[in-house]
């Protein structure tokens, strides 16, 4: 981001808090940007706006590529929308491991959802995080909130062990499946499964439903083995066709229901609490790291170190400890 594009603090909080869509995608280009004196502003920004935000339900849908996520988040929103709500959605785009590009297809994908000036829909680049969202993703949330928007969707790159992140910053975590791809239950990990709060039979349409009508009893049969949620809240099992808009009613009843179960015994809030100093702790470690790499002396002794490293001749264990000890002497010397 050049610094003649940038705006004042000002500027950013008082065009988020008013709506302006142009401001509050500038915004979170700004918190996305890894430039340190673009996250210094943005860290002023956040600020700004944090007393603004938390209003929203925050929803996470994942599920394993093909089984419709964006599809699902298209037909599910425009209902959101014609119920009277304002939708975010931030879609997580995978990055390339090489190059570091990223796709940011998923405006192509929600053609009339991207069309509806009522739905805001941000593509973001996975980039290096682990959890299948982009590392900036929380402060595009609380962004969205603040220019009011009070349902957020957040559609993560896939499914696998580590997706599971997604469920540390949002309220319902909402797994999308298919029927008749395999043998249901062993087709994504329990961990997964264990953590949403419900399991979506998607494509439930065709010769497809008696198939995700089987689908929806094992998965509702395998959910009672595990343990109960500290939350009680008991997950549940549902069918429904994104293409044919069928199912969505009341899978949107389920998540407030949901929402006014949380509320009243107090774990929504609760949740928010523990996800606040989880995302503190997270940033912590980013920081740290992103010093060390950075670190002139590191850097030089890493390269002096790695020729040896990738032939075997020293120990990478032992190294890095050598490197982490050199940053923690010469940690000022940045």
């Amino acid at each position: 981001m050049k610094k003649k594009s940038r705006l004042s603090v000002e500027s950013y909080i008082e065009g988020v808090l008013k709506g302006d869509r142009m401001v509050l995608s500038r915004a979170i280009t700004l918190v996305e940007s890894s430039l340190l004196s673009d996250q210094l502003l943005a860290e002023k920004v956040m600020e700004g706006v944090l007393p603004y935000s938390g209003k929203s339900i925050r929803i996470g849908v994942t599920g394993v590529p093909g089984v419709g996520k964006s599809t699902f988040i298209e037909s599910f929103g425009k209902i959101l929308l014609d119920k009277g709500y304002k939708l975010a959605v931030l879609a997580i785009d995978p990055s390339s491991p090489k190059s570091g590009g990223s796709i940011l297809g998923d405006k192509t994908r929600m053609e009339e959802l991207s069309a509806d000036k009522r739905a805001y829909i941000r593509p973001s680049p996975a980039g290096a995080s682990l959890g299948g969202v982009s590392a900036r993703t929380r402060e595009s949330m609380i962004l969205c909130e603040a220019a009011g928007h009070d349902v957020i969707l957040i559609e993560t790159v896939g499914v696998g062990q580590s997706e599971i992140a997604v469920k540390g910053m949002v309220d319902f975590f909402l797994l999308l499946m298919l029927a008749g791809a395999g043998d249901e239950l062993q087709g994504i990990k329990k961990g997964i499964i264990e953590m949403c709060d419900a399991l979506i039979i998607n494509k439930a349409d065709g010769e497809n439903v008696e198939a995700a009508k089987r689908a929806k009893r094992e998965y509702a049969n395998a959910l009672h083995l595990f343990p109960a949620k500290e939350s009680g809240w008991v997950p549940q099992v549902k069918t429904c066709s994104a293409l044919e808009k069928s199912g969505l009613e009341a899978a949107w009843e389920m998540i407030i229901e949901f929402k006014d179960k949380m509320t009243a015994n107090g774990y929504l809030e609760f949740n928010r609490q523990e996800q606040r100093a989880n995302w503190m702790q997270e940033h912590v470690r980013y920081l740290i790291e992103n010093s060390f790499l950075h670190n002139p002396q590191v850097k030089s002794r890493m390269g002096e170190i790695l020729p040896g490293i990738k032939s075997g001749k020293y120990s990478a264990i032992a190294k890095a400890r050598e490197l982490v000890d050199l940053f923690l002497i010469n940690r000022g010397g940045e």
